[in-house]
């Protein structure tokens, strides 16, 4: 399918009851289970389905197979913030003991997770001196976890060169992480993005 198919269409049905082709906003906070059993499996994680929307519920369950669909995933998360994407993504690339390589150029809220709040969960952020391959690849170690790069740069205004930023991380074995769209377009599928689009802001 195209992009523009899959952005309306991916990851719905047509409801069988109402056969609505749209996806319902459902404005609830919780769900019914058929028993007891059934609520204790699905709060153990044990069967698919919802519980409370602040978890997850079927209207962001659509929006999330779409952007796995558009962006090549295998899944997608959604979130309030894209303050919340970073953080969740690299908490689950890095565990204690690991770091994130970054470009120096973040958005100040971003630099302040790397440098400030991971480090007392156990992750290193590490400041390259510039985005340039060189100076990312002197960086990274056995403990290296993930590259990341916002691009467009925040302050400079700097785009990175993606590619080969790409490259080096690839070379090394670790999962390259650019805040530009897509990675269909950028790397492989050892590659991860949070897209810059309404999803993540």
């Amino acid at each position: 399918m195209r992009s523009e198919t899959i952005a309306i269409h991916a990851g719905y049905e047509p409801d069988p009851a109402t056969k609505s082709v749209a996806v319902p906003i459902y404005q609830t906070a919780a769900y019914a289970f058929d028993s007891a059993d059934h609520g204790a499996a699905l709060f153990n994680l044990e069967a698919e389905g919802f519980r409370y929307s602040r978890i997850a519920n079927p209207t962001t369950a659509v929006l999330e197979k779409r952007i796995a669909e558009l962006e090549g995933g295998v899944g997608a998360l959604a979130v309030a913030t894209r303050q919340a994407a970073l953080h969740f993504t690299f908490v689950n690339l890095a565990d204690q003991g690991g770091n994130i390589v970054s470009v120096p150029q973040l958005y100040g809220t971003t630099h302040t997770l790397l440098g400030h709040i991971l480090p007392r969960q156990g992750i290193l952020g590490r400041f390259a001196e510039s985005d340039t391959p060189d100076a990312i690849e002197r960086l990274i170690d056995e403990d290296t976890k993930c590259v990341f790069a916002e691009s467009i740069g925040n302050p400079a205004g700097n785009v990175c060169d993606i590619e080969a930023l790409a490259k080096v991380a690839h070379r090394n074995g670790v999962p390259w992480w650019s805040t530009t769209r897509s990675p269909r377009r950028s790397c492989s599928s050892r590659s991860t993005t949070a897209p810059t689009s309404p999803c993540t802001r």
